[in-house]
């Protein structure tokens, strides 16, 4: 059943992360702002609405992630915000991959040149053998293609592979601005700093780097068309020092541990951070929290969606945001009372799922099918 508003819900980015000029956050039940004309006059063209579906890294049930196929057919389709993962070259470039480890998303196998960069690493505690950006110039990945992630469960996106090159961040900072003028509102981005912690030991720290790329592009203040957001909260915190647009701290499930906590001793999980206390913290740097979808509704033992807990409620009432993640299509990735039929790669009742994690009142839902995402979002727009 889909909880009611809370009071003041509907601003509650408004002083922290929105200026004139800028989106709206309307919630379910209330006018919106293009309803009413709009807060503060212009801002009403530009306003984003509750709940808003981001394009997880683009369309990417059908095309290969993180390309600008996958990017423009996500906003074709309608996606109100485009996720991108940003990870940094050997020279310090940002590129959009959802892991630096680029084996099963390039075709960097096929290369021979690159055959003796392969090697082993461990990347927050995982050892991972393959080939990774960081030992590549962005020239050198330039010659790479991108291809499908998981060619046995979404084969048709197998269509593409090899049709587009791996984009750049700044690729990505202009093409949003083509299509903004293009079509005469702002191209809202959801972008994510990948294993920050690791990079910075490195010496390729990325929020100085997103920050220096988003203040040439106009995009760092509080009215910015973009989120920030990182599975480590003191990412969060250091870009929160550079630029003014609101940030999500992403959290995975309720036992596992940010990695900067564990490298820090910290010994808080993801269960403490939901809590009424781990909330009003997160809120002391934050504007809203993106956590994995069992973390609103879990699971029970026969993989069927359980009852909601309160982390809405409890979210909402420290004044933040919820933009869980991820919702897709294919029966192998839905709830077990969800699925149809018995093939795994199959569509199941993904808008049933759609419905009932957008009942709990989350302000928003990654998907890497939008346009399901968004029919099922039309419903309760208008409530």
């Amino acid at each position: 059943m889909q909880k009611r508003q809370q009071p003041g819900r509907r601003m509650v980015l408004g002083a922290a992360a929105l200026g004139a000029g800028a989106a709206v956050f309307g919630g379910a039940g209330q006018a919106s702002a293009r309803e009413t004309g709009g807060a503060s006059g212009g801002g009403a063209a530009r306003e984003l609405p509750v709940p808003l579906i981001v394009g997880h890294r683009g369309a990417s049930g059908y095309r290969p992630e993180h390309t600008f196929g996958s990017y423009q057919l996500a906003l074709d389709m309608g996606a109100d915000v485009i996720e991108q993962d940003l990870v940094p070259t050997k020279d310090g470039h940002l590129v959009c991959r959802h892991e630096n480890d680029i084996t099963a998303t390039t075709d960097v196998s096929a290369h021979p040149e690159f055959a003796g960069r392969r090697t082993t690493k461990t990347v927050d505690g995982v050892k991972l053998t393959g080939w990774f950006t960081e030992d590549f110039t962005l020239a050198e990945l330039k010659t790479l293609r991108a291809k499908e992630r998981i060619p046995g469960t979404r084969q048709h996106n197998t269509l593409y592979d090899g049709q587009w090159e791996v984009p750049s961040f700044e690729e990505v900072l202009q093409w949003a601005e083509r299509e903004g003028r293009k079509r005469g509102r702002r191209v809202w981005l959801h972008i994510e700093t990948k294993h920050p912690t690791y990079f910075r030991k490195l010496g390729l720290g990325l929020e100085e780097r997103v920050a220096k790329a988003l203040r040439a592009h106009g995009r760092h203040r509080k009215n910015a068309p973009n989120f920030l957001q990182s599975f480590e909260p003191s990412s969060i915190q250091r870009l929160g020092k550079l630029v003014g647009c609101p940030k999500v701290v992403l959290l995975s499930t309720l036992g596992s541990r940010p990695w900067d906590f564990v490298e820090a001793g910290d010994p808080r999980t993801v269960a403490d951070l939901v809590t009424p206390e781990g909330l009003a913290w997160i809120a002391g740097f934050a504007e809203g929290i993106g956590p994995d979808l069992s973390v609103i509704i879990p699971r029970d033992k026969d993989g069927k969606l359980g009852t909601p807990t309160s982390v809405v409620e409890d979210a909402h009432a420290a004044g933040l945001v919820l933009h869980p993640y991820t919702v897709r299509n294919e029966n192998s990735f839905l709830p077990a009372d969800f699925r149809r039929g018995t093939d795994p790669n199959a569509y199941g009742d993904a808008l049933g799922v759609f419905r009932a994690y957008l009942g709990t009142g989350i302000d928003g839902l990654f998907s890497d099918n939008p346009d399901t995402a968004l029919l099922a979002a039309a419903e309760f727009r208008k409530r």
